[in-house]
């Protein structure tokens, strides 16, 4: 994701000028609905920069208010709601499951999805072109790019025999992520597995052990949750 792009598209969708509503007494609030903390330290930086970069400042000109189900997304939809009752100008939905429960808590205030694999699938848009009610954003189309990193293993590794999936059940996505990599596989002649799924962060190093004791090659990792656990791992 381009963080300048979706900066912009956050903007646009909360209609600002953030800088005339702040000459209020109360400022604006720009609502962020994440999974985990890890989620709602790194979308928070990110917004943070992002925004100053176009003048806007916390504390002068906005107020965030974080949202974070610390990993239980049935907590999802009383979060979505709680920011839709303060009420916030904007939503920031990162991934998919909790750009679903925005969209449920309100027909009104804009959403901003971030990284959502297939939000015309899932009923979040209408169409890329022409998104319709509240929401719009990015999205990473994963599904394909999923299959794709298989063929890609295989390009760089001729030697390729196995690659293992590290992905996460709460995301509707999950099951295309997982057809769209066993058909690359079988075109490629390249054994999916062991299929992974983890709902936790403490749960990734032990899923990263289990692959490597099946010698897996390769790993194709949902990008939706835990990414900085991942990220540590690799440097270790």
């Amino acid at each position: 994701m381009k963080r300048r792009a979706f900066i912009m598209l956050l903007g646009g969708a909360a209609a600002w000028p953030l800088a005339a509503r702040a000459q209020q007494r109360r400022l604006p609030r720009v609502g962020a609905l994440v999974l985990t903390g890890t989620d709602a330290r790194a979308l928070g930086n990110e917004l943070r920069e992002g925004l100053r970069e176009l003048g806007y400042v916390e504390g002068q000109n906005f107020v965030f208010e974080v949202r974070s189900a610390d990993g239980n997304a049935d907590r999802l939809p009383e979060l979505a709601a709680e920011l839709v009752r303060l009420p916030v100008a904007v939503i920031v939905a990162a991934y998919t499951p909790c750009a679903l429960a925005a969209k449920r808590a309100t027909t009104s205030i804009p959403i901003v999805m971030a990284a959502v694999a297939d939000p015309v699938g899932i009923g979040l848009v209408q169409s890329l072109a022409q998104p319709g009610s509240n929401v719009t954003g990015l999205s990473n189309m994963a599904a394909e790019t999923a299959g794709k990193s298989v063929e890609l293993f295989r390009d760089m590794l001729p030697s390729l025999r196995r690659v293992a999936v590290l992905a996460n059940p709460v995301d509707p996505f999950t099951k295309s992520l997982l057809e769209q990599v066993h058909l690359a596989g079988q075109t490629g002649d390249v054994e999916i597995g062991p299929v992974a799924i983890v709902r936790e962060p403490n749960e990734v190093e032990a899923a990263f052990a289990a692959m490597a004791s099946k010698q897996a090659q390769a790993v194709v990792v949902q990008a939706v949750f835990f990414a900085n656990t991942i990220a540590d791992l690799a440097i270790k």
